[in-house]
C-alpha cells in the first residue's frame, strides 16, 4: 500500500478534473503537477465503465488517499459494516494506505447531508472512540479523523463533564488510538466563529498523530462569521496558519480541496505551488529536504 510522503502535495480527485488529471505527468516525473490524489470512496465504489477505467488508470499512476463522507462516526445508528467491507475492498484495490473520516455525525434515520458537531463530553469521547476502533478493525487500517468546522456547539447536560474542542479531539485520538487529519482551514474558520486563538489550538494538537493536512477556501459571511465551503481560493490568513502548522509540526502530506466553483486546472496548479512554497519556507531546516 502507498502512503503519501511527508513532503507531498495532493489534489482532490473530482470528476470535472478527470481530463487534466489523466493527462498529468506520472508520479515518476520530477516535474509532476501533484504527488497524490484523494477521493471519496462513496463517490466511486461500484462505478464502472469509462469513469471506472479512469479511476483505475489514475490509481495505477499516482498515490491515492481516501476521505470518507458518510460514515457518521459520531452517530447512534450501528456502523454500516457491509459498507465498510466494500470500503476495505476499494482501498485494497487501489493500494490506499491513508483513509480518513470526519469527527462528526451525518445521519439520523437517513443521511443528513451535513457534518454536524458532537458534544465535547467524556461520554461522546467513549462513544466515538469505540466506533473508530470498530472501523479500523473492519477496514484493516489505522484511520485518521478530521477536525470539522461547526457553527454551534452541542448542549451538554449539567451532570456531564465538558471539554474544549482541542481537549475533545485529543481524548478521542488517545482512546481510539487513531491518527488526525488536521484541516487548517477548519481551524481558522472555527477560531473566528468561536472566538479562540487558532495558533493556541495548533499548539494543543499531538504532533505524533498528525497524518496529513487539508487546506481549502471559505466564504467570508462577515468579519466574525466564516463559512467552510471548499468553493473558493485559499485565503491569505489560512496560508499563514498553514505556515505556522509546518513550523510547529514539520512537513506533512498536504491536500488542496476544491469541491465546487472549480476553476481551470491551471489555477489549481498555482495553489499547489503555493502549498509547496509555504511548506518549503516554513518547515524547520532539520526536517526539510528536496522533493522526492
Amino acid at each position: 500500500m502507498n502512503r503519501p510522503a511527508e513532503h507531498s502535495v495532493g489534489l482532490g480527485l473530482r470528476r470535472a478534473l478527470l481530463g487534466p488529471l489523466r493527462n498529468a505527468a506520472p508520479a515518476s516525473d520530477p516535474k509532476r503537477d501533484f504527488d497524490f490524489l484523494e477521493c471519496a470512496p462513496e463517490n466511486w465504489i461500484g462505478v464502472g465503465g469509462k469513469l471506472g477505467e479512469a479511476l483505475d488508470e489514475l490509481s495505477a499512476r499516482h498515490t491515492m488517499s481516501c476521505h470518507g463522507l458518510s460514515l457518521s462516526l459520531g452517530g447512534f445508528a450501528p456502523l454500516d459494516e457491509t459498507f465498510l467491507a466494500r470500503v476495505r475492498r476499494f482501498l485494497d484495490r487501489h493500494h490506499v494506505a491513508l483513509y480518513s473520516e470526519h469527527l462528526s455525525y451525518c445521519s439520523d434515520d437517513g443521511q443528513l447531508y451535513d457534518l454536524l458537531p458532537l458534544p465535547f463530553t467524556e461520554e461522546a469521547v467513549h462513544h466515538v472512540a469505540a466506533r473508530i476502533r470498530q472501523t479500523q478493525d473492519i477496514v484493516g487500517r489505522r484511520i485518521a479523523v478530521e477536525n470539522v468546522s461547526y457553527y454551534a456547539t452541542m448542549p451538554v447536560d449539567r451532570d456531564q463533564q465538558s471539554l474544549d474542542e482541542a481537549g475533545f479531539i485529543n481524548a478521542v485520538l488517545e482512546e481510539a488510538d487513531c491518527d488526525l487529519l488536521l484541516d487548517v482551514n477548519n481551524v481558522y474558520v472555527n477560531a473566528i466563529n468561536h472566538r479562540y486563538d487558532p495558533r493556541e489550538f495548533l499548539a494543543a494538537m499531538p504532533a505524533h498523530r498528525i497524518a496529513c493536512f487539508h487546506v481549502a477556501g471559505h466564504y467570508d459571511e462577515a468579519d466574525d462569521l466564516k463559512v467552510d465551503t471548499h468553493g473558493a481560493p485559499v485565503k491569505d490568513a489560512v496560508w499563514s496558519l498553514l505556515g505556522d502548522a509546518y513550523r510547529r509540526f514539520g512537513a506533512r502530506p498536504t491536500l488542496l480541496e476544491r469541491d465546487f466553483n472549480i476553476p481551470p486546472y491551471a489555477e489549481l496548479l498555482v495553489e499547489l505551488d503555493t502549498v509547496r512554497r509555504v511548506m518549503r519556507e516554513h518547515t524547520p531546516a532539520s526536517q526539510a529536504h528536496a522533493r522526492a
